[in-house]
């Protein structure tokens, strides 16, 4: 819920490493900072939270009018990073003890009207034991800073203070709504997308004040309202439509208080089989997400927030994500909310429970998480237990209590690495790691949960199980595709999983009890850049767009011997077509499968039709032939299994071959020794036309492939960035893995480069950040320049633009 009349309070700040109370004062020269703002600089390897952790300060001069008649004032801070005070003119107004939530601080009382008050923010980044999630050890870093943005309201002497919308019937809304202070009347009008409106209802009830609580707080009234929306359209994963209220508070003849919120119509259900949306049962195949980014740690504004999001929906293809381990940015639920993506949002925590005070804090972290998220359409679930921790049934049933009573609408679970766990919530999630590459993807439910009338979802798997870096070898990368794909098909086609949320979305940097030994842990389908590993290429292949991707590079360079290892592609097309040289050597069709899901698809012939189209061979002789130099691919010449060897033998008897014959048969089709570079080519057809290709030889011609998350930079509340990832590909497009080269960036005009100028391209691909400059002009440009050592310059250009 938006205030109507709020300001963004984004820049004009000044930032301190070490706090103080001549800073609190406004005293002395302090760092110029914009929000939002990451404490420290972290290098994309080898961070360390003490590049973070310390006791700092913010501060900023606001001036509010010189009238406060009928108006109340507030700053509200939307992820303070991790336990803040707030300062007015040195007055302390606030604490909160929460990186991951936002709260709201009233200054009506505290400032001095119409001259500029001095706002100053005391700053705990540590990893302080007294405040989740610490008090042990934690597997992601925490970073620290004002990340996220901070606002001014000005609202009237009564206001809104809370809406929470919900939809018991389609196109059916109820609006429970609390007002501070007394009003007479209320008006709510309902908007789509386009601006139309399709509601408008007033509720009168004369002037009515609140009781005062008995320690003499301030009166509060709690109402609801109930009306139709007439023409409204379901929120699905498919078709997210997403309506706009809005809610006038009226005192006498005027409206003293406007705020607004989105929502969408859907109907939500869990039975023991799993989760049904609108009706239709929907099987839930996601991603867990850190809110983290290089060099920038949590701080991204809007733009970039957005841009995981419509990844996670348009390239990763997935219906639903998990925000591991705490609440994340608003920006990132809008998009998921307008995108079409499930949201399975937890309170921050990591396998530690603190003492009671501790406990109370994670207690206020579910109640924060519930009433400022409830009403964003995409949340399905709550997550009220501390991410892998152990039974605390008082505690726990305290956290249900509450998540229950602040929304009876949605289903509360708890993430577990334990198995037979008290199950007081409503769903049971479980971190399910016991797929090791040979052993069954997932567990049986009857092995896992104690009640098989609750409904069960895999919240992690893969992960730690298999760390993989866009640099390791392709066998190792493809094997990482195979084992995310092993878990979800497992955990579809059990009809036992409500669904599978794999670990992760992408690369993330960690403690050094964790992760790599440059503190990253290499988890994600994607790199910390969110450039795709070839894991990626299994969730894209659930998508309609064509996808094909290959595991293998082809080149015989990367089989030990020579010999082939097992080939995988990935792809939603029906069928393959493989092209030695141009010449038609077989087709590949994936394994029919009642999930629906679009399989690995085993390349294991790469001879097929050859010895007869090439040889000239008769059919069964070059079916016996075939059959031979496949193994010998496998096993190499000398090292057959017997029956192959007598195969072979066979062969050489029944058709008259010696033995330097099948060896230069084999050079030829399985080795590919001694003549020019072997292309191949594979097409991937649909309805009998061919929908993409990809071409493998040995790459001669690199160039860079950029991809901007947008070429717009639009200022508005505060500064916009765009990611540009980059990809070194050969002639043909495939990304050269091999190419770990320096490439440089530079930018010119109204923008600048966030992070390092100079980044080595891992598995060939990075990628940089550009942010609007602070005193850059209101309508221009801004250009990207890319360099790598003997690669064709590349250039972005950005339009730039400032909103007042």
């Amino acid at each position: 819920m938006h205030a109507l009349n709020r300001t963004a309070l984004c820049s004009g700040w000044e930032f301190t490493e070490e706090w103080s109370e001549a800073f609190m004062r406004g005293e002395g020269e302090a760092e110029k900072v914009r929000l939002p703002h990451n404490v420290g600089k972290q290098p994309l390897h080898y961070a360390d939270p003490g590049q973070y952790s310390r006791i700092c300060g913010y501060r900023k001069t606001i001036k509010v009018p010189e009238d406060l008649k009928e108006k109340r004032l507030f700053l509200v801070f939307d992820g303070a990073a991790h336990i803040a005070q707030v300062f007015v003119n040195g007055t302390m107004a606030a604490e909160h003890f929460c990186g991951y939530t936002s709260f709201r601080v009233e200054i009506t009382e505290l400032v001095r009207a119409g001259e500029e008050n001095l706002i100053s923010v005391r700053l705990d980044t540590t990893e302080n034991p007294s405040v989740p999630p610490f008090g042990f050890v934690i597997d992601y870093l925490t970073y620290g800073g004002l990340y996220r943005e901070v606002w001014y309201e000005e609202r009237g002497a009564s206001y809104i203070d809370d809406i929470f919308i919900t939809t018991p019937k389609f196109r059916r809304v109820r609006a429970s709504f609390e007002v501070k202070g007394a009003y007479d009347g209320i008006r709510f009008t309902v908007y789509d997308d386009k601006g139309e409106c399709l509601a408008d209802v007033s509720q009168y009830r004369g002037s009515c004040q609140g009781d005062s609580g008995e320690d003499g707080s301030e009166s509060t009234l709690s109402e609801k309202i109930e009306f139709s929306v007439p023409g409204a359209s379901l929120w699905d994963v498919d078709q997210p439509n997403v309506y706009t209220l809005v809610a006038e508070l009226i005192v006498g003849d005027s409206i003293a208080d406007t705020v607004t919120d989105t929502f969408g119509f859907r109907h939500m259900k869990w039975r023991p089989d799993g989760f049904y949306l609108n009706g239709r049962k929907l099987f839930l195949r996601g991603l867990d997400r850190h809110q983290s980014y290089p060099y920038i740690g949590y701080a991204a504004p809007k733009s970039l927030q957005y841009e995981d999001a419509r990844i996670l929906k348009e390239e990763l293809c997935c219906n639903a994500v998990r925000t591991s381990h705490y609440p994340q940015s608003h920006h990132f639920m809008d998009a998921c909310d307008r995108l079409g993506v499930l949201v399975f949002t937890e309170i921050p925590g990591w396998q530690h429970i603190g003492d009671g005070k501790w406990k109370d804090i994670a207690v206020d972290n579910v109640r924060e998480m519930v009433l400022q998220y409830r009403n964003h359409p995409s949340i399905f679930l709550w997550g009220v237990r501390i991410n892998e921790s152990q039974d605390d049934d008082e505690f726990y049933e305290r956290t249900n209590a509450i998540a229950h009573t602040l929304d009876p609408t949605r289903a509360t679970s708890g993430v577990r690495f334990i198995e037979k766990s008290h199950l007081l919530e409503d769903v049971y999630a479980y971190n399910d790691f016991s797929h090791d590459g040979t052993t069954p993807g997932c567990r049986k439910k009857s092995k896992v949960t104690p009640d098989m009338k609750k409904p069960l979802l895999i919240s992690e798997s893969n992960g730690h199980m298999f760390p993989t870096k866009s640099f390791d070898h392709w066998a190792k990368r493809q094997e990482h595709a195979l084992r995310h794909a092993r878990v979800m098909h497992a955990a579809m086609e059990d009809g036992e999983h409500a669904g599978c949320f794999e670990w992760c979305m992408f690369d993330y940097q960690t403690h050094k009890d964790f992760g790599s030994g440059d503190k990253i842990c290499y988890h994600g389908v994607l790199d910390m850049f969110r450039n795709p590993k070839l894991a990626a290429a299994f969730y894209a292949s659930q998508g309609s767009k064509p996808v094909l991707e290959i595991g293998s590079p082809m080149d015989i360079g990367d089989y030990p011997a020579g010999r082939n290892d097992e080939i995988y592609a990935f792809t939603n097309a029906e069928e393959i077509r493989l092209y030695k040289n141009d010449a038609y050597v077989t087709s590949f069709y994936p394994e029919e499968d009642e999930t629906g899901l679009h399989l690995p698809v085993l390349i294991d012939d790469t001879i097929g039709e050859l010895l007869e189209s090439q040889e000239g061979f008769e059919p069964v002789k070059a079916e016996h032939l075939r059959e031979c130099l496949l193994a010998a691919g496998i096993y190499g010449m000398t090292n057959l299994p017997p029956a192959d060897k007598a195969k072979m033998a066979y062969c050489m008897v029944r058709y008259g071959m010696s033995f330097t014959d099948g060896y230069d048969l084999y050079g030829k089709y399985v080795g590919n020794w001694g003549g020019d570079a072997t292309v191949w080519r594979f097409d991937a057809l649909s309805e009998g036309k061919v929908v993409c290709s990809v071409t493998k030889r040995p790459g001669t011609n690199l160039h860079l492939e950029c991809r901007a998350s947008s070429t717009e930079l639009i200022e508005k509340d505060t500064y916009d960035m765009a990611a540009v990832r980059v990809r070194v590909l050969d002639e043909n497009d495939n990304p050269a893995s091999y190419a770990q080269i320096p490439i440089t960036a530079s930018v010119s005009g109204d923008a600048e480069l966030v992070g390092s100028a100079v980044t080595t391209a891992e598995g060939g691909m990075c990628a940089f950040y550009v942010r609007t400059k602070e005193n850059g002009s209101t309508a221009g440009t801004a250009v990207l320049t890319l360099r790598a050592e003997g690669l064709p310059e590349q250039e972005i250009k950005f339009d730039v633009k400032k909103i007042n």
